[in-house]
């Protein structure tokens, strides 16, 4: 496993993180929920990441007995909050009221004094963003986070927040935005704009949803138990990539990856983790195999004929408008 720097901070973090939203609490059984976080430990894994709301907040109580009897020193752990967690009229946004509730949630669900970055799910149009800012800041100051990161904000977003972290003295370290070879919104804005402010991504869906491991083909049923035929474990989030001219441009891309020794979500994974401003990518498992296959992808270096190839084939069916990556106009 090699290790990157969060943006511009100290912290190293592990290129390929381990993420559970939509399997552990919902999607797979506790059992094997905890063998994919061992695999994950034993592949070199130090990078955990999960949300208060995922699962209904059982995620985040699966990961704290997963990661229960390892060093706490020796794992970055990362968490968010924005989304509704319960039904009160504060139970969701970002105002100083849900923060300093939910961190205290999260923690404890985690089994932990403290998460090493925070971050906020999405945007709140609905609480000034100093006011969000200051209820951050009150988090890291009292030890309960390290740093603080964000989640599919736009780059006006990130550049109105940035001045005001550095002016309360916190670390903004981190966007967290959907990116693969098939959906490259940031690429245009958000990527830049980090760049210049020292934010790195830690993106989510590098494998756009397990299409670009090749297991969904044109003019075929999805597999049977897959992410595809599954309404509680993300059907609804893969729908779009099921189109047939995007399912045989994925196909045309297993030759390459069959050239360069890599399976197809190998080839997926290093693509993203090309990208300097990548700091880590996500990857899910519903089985230790899966963890095992994906971190292989660690190192792994892609030249510039491969990287031309792979843009030639799937660049009519890529997803690029910045517009793209917003937040909720209305909270939760």
């Amino acid at each position: 496993m090699e290790f990157r720097h969060l943006g511009r901070s100290g912290l190293l973090v592990s290129e390929i993180a381990y993420g559970n939203w939509i399997t552990h609490g919902s999607q797979v059984e506790e059992e094997a929920a905890l063998a994919c976080v061992r695999a994950a430990l034993e592949s070199g894994i130090t990078t955990f990441d999960t949300a208060d709301v995922y699962a209904g907040t059982r995620a985040e109580e699966v990961l704290g007995r997963a990661l229960k009897d390892e060093r706490r020193d020796g794992l970055e752990i990362l968490t968010k909050v924005y989304w509704r967690t319960g039904p009160g009229a504060n139970d969701s946004g970002l105002s100083r009221k849900h923060i300093m509730a939910s961190i205290d949630g999260s923690l404890r669900r985690l089994g932990t004094d403290y998460v090493d970055v925070y971050q906020a799910h999405r945007y709140d149009h609905h609480t000034p963003l100093e006011e969000t800012m200051e209820a951050f800041a009150d988090v890291v100051h009292r030890g309960k986070a390290h740093y603080i990161g964000v989640s599919e904000w736009s780059a006006a977003e990130i550049r109105a927040a940035k001045p005001l972290a550095d002016e309360l003295k916190i670390r903004l370290v981190s966007n967290q935005p959907q990116y693969s070879l098939l959906w490259r919104v940031i690429e245009a804005e958000v990527v830049p704009a980090s760049q210049e402010l020292g934010l790195g991504q830690i993106v989510w869906s590098p494998l756009a949803q397990g299409v670009l491991t090749g297991k969904y083909q044109a003019g075929q049923q999805p597999p049977a138990g897959s992410r595809a035929t599954d309404e509680k474990s993300g059907a609804g989030f893969i729908a779009r990539w099921l189109e047939d001219d995007v399912l045989n441009a994925v196909a045309r891309l297993k030759p390459l990856a069959d050239e360069a020794g890599l399976t197809m979500g190998q080839l997926a994974i290093a693509w993203v983790l090309h990208n300097p401003n990548v700091s880590a990518a996500i990857i899910g498992a519903s089985r230790p195999e899966q963890v095992r296959d994906n971190v292989k992808a660690s190192g792994v270096k892609l030249d510039d004929g491969l990287l031309k190839a792979i843009d030639e084939i799937v660049d009519p069916v890529v997803t690029r408008d910045p517009a793209l990556t917003t937040s909720p106009a209305e909270r939760p």
